[in-house]
């Protein structure tokens, strides 16, 4: 989700919520301590060169019960940011702690902003050799009558 359509989503919200990819609740009294914008300058596997950058909020969980954060306190911390650092309108990336600190994609739906799951993976899978993965299907799924693949003027054997 890119920072545009969080924004246009929070105006019409009057409790944040937040769900991780398993369905629970971030509790209700998180706290979001940064917003900024991630640079990763880098070479991938392939020697290619590589520039991403990412909005990132790091949502927190304290001790304090008795305080939420309000949509309209957190567009005005956007605003803010956007003008101190010069926010894009790119990708957002959601910090939250796990075992370690998660990263997470975020979207919105059933009137929540979800974490969604990330995975590394190769950037240059064909310069490094690294054999595509077969996709495994069932023989009987190909034709709704197993017999027909196999008979006499059939192209499949």
């Amino acid at each position: 989700m890119k920072l545009s359509e969080f924004k246009l989503i929070l105006e019409k919200m009057d409790e944040l919520r937040f769900k991780l990819p398993n369905g629970k609740d971030v509790p209700s009294h998180f706290h979001i301590t940064e917003v900024g914008q991630l640079t990763r300058h880098y070479i991938d596997c392939a020697g290619i060169e590589r520039l991403d950058k990412t909005i990132n909020f790091q949502l927190w969980n304290a001790l304090d019960f008795e305080h939420r954060l309000h949509p309209n306190k957190l567009k005005t911390i956007i605003e803010k940011s956007e003008i101190l650092l010069n926010l894009q309108d790119v990708e957002i990336e959601v910090e939250y702690q796990t075992d370690t600190i998660g990263k997470f994609g975020l979207e919105f739906r059933e009137n929540s902003f979800w974490l969604t799951e990330k995975f590394t993976n190769c950037l240059a899978p064909d310069s490094c050799g690294i054999p595509q993965e077969k996709r495994k299907i069932s023989l009987a799924s190909l034709t709704s009558n197993p017999t027909a693949c196999c008979s006499p003027g059939s192209t499949c054997c």
